[in-house]
């Protein structure tokens, strides 16, 4: 009998138990009360359940009956979700929205665009990883993730297309116990030469023998921005960050500025695209998440 249940008697228990009787249960559902005790009552002889006590005026919850009401919500709500995916992915919405990020990109930008994409897409799954350098388009060349955030190196491959998305800001920083933070005036880049510096790297195949922002042959490699942060407050070596992420220890002196000069305006100033295969460009969710990047105001 259990095979025979519907979601349009889980439905009506639900519309029974939320509004307090079965007339108005039945003025919700648009049906007669008889109708609603009638799906009620099939429900009690097929579940084998008693769900209600009807002795008094209003219908009462039986405790099995209010052991199975969350089951019958859980089971609505479940297929409504199914209903509304259902819908979203027959108007051409994508099932999932996979996304790889530079590690460079503002993650406060990111965490406001998710912040709006979840009302926006909510039957959207949402998967981002976040990489860096060639280790950001390796995601969309092999087919993991539909689209990149990335910065201008390495250039994708030519089966990619690329928008741009936005620019953010580096800055050369040390801790104040750094020797190149005593120095006065712009600092030539002979004497960065004599100190070690901190270089993000990845293992990707992409950038496999190439150097981006090297100028010291002193380099230590790291894939982790925050690795790289705490090894300069450290003052371990010097390096380049982000400027959103040391906008604090700038101002609270864990970290100070350095003045290099001669610095290409390009290595302080990093345009950031959106990557994507040609045959295979985002869909509308992915469009959606996309255009909230680009418009988030800037951070730095």
């Amino acid at each position: 009998m259990l095979d025979h249940l519907t979601l349009d008697q889980l439905r009506t228990f639900v519309a029974a138990v939320d509004t307090g009787s079965f007339s108005a249960a039945g003025r919700k559902l648009g049906r007669a009360q008889s109708l609603v005790s009638q799906s009620l009552a099939n429900l009690e002889a097929q579940s084998g359940v008693k769900l209600f006590d009807r002795s008094s005026r209003y219908p009462v919850l039986t405790e099995p009956g209010r052991v199975l009401l969350a089951q019958a919500r859980a089971t609505v709500a479940a297929a409504e979700t199914f209903k509304a995916q259902a819908r979203d992915l027959a108007g051409g919405l994508e099932p999932e929205v996979s996304v790889v990020l530079d590690v460079l990109f503002p993650i406060q930008v990111v965490t406001e665009a998710v912040a709006a994409f979840q009302p926006t897409f909510s039957t959207t799954p949402l998967r981002i990883q976040v990489e860096t350098r060639g280790a950001v388009i390796a995601p969309v060349v092999d087919g993991r993730c539909a689209f990149a955030v990335a910065g201008a190196t390495p250039l994708p491959p030519p089966e990619l297309a690329r928008e741009p998305l936005r620019q953010i800001e580096l800055v050369m920083v040390a801790a104040p116990t750094h020797p190149l933070v005593r120095r006065t005036g712009p600092i030539p880049t002979a004497d960065l030469a004599e100190h070690v510096q901190l270089v993000l790297t990845d293992r990707s195949d992409l950038t496999k023998g190439r150097e981006f922002g090297v100028s010291s042959p002193r380099s230590w490699r790291l894939a982790d921005l925050g690795a790289k942060q705490a090894f300069l407050r450290a003052g371990l070596a010097w390096g380049g960050m982000p400027h959103d992420l040391v906008t604090e220890d700038l101002a609270s002196g864990h970290l100070v500025r350095l003045d290099i000069a001669a610095l290409p305006k390009a290595v302080l100033h990093q345009p950031m695209w959106t990557v994507y295969p040609m045959e295979r460009p985002p869909g509308p969710a992915g469009r959606w998440l996309i255009a909230q990047l680009r418009s988030a105001d800037p951070l730095c």
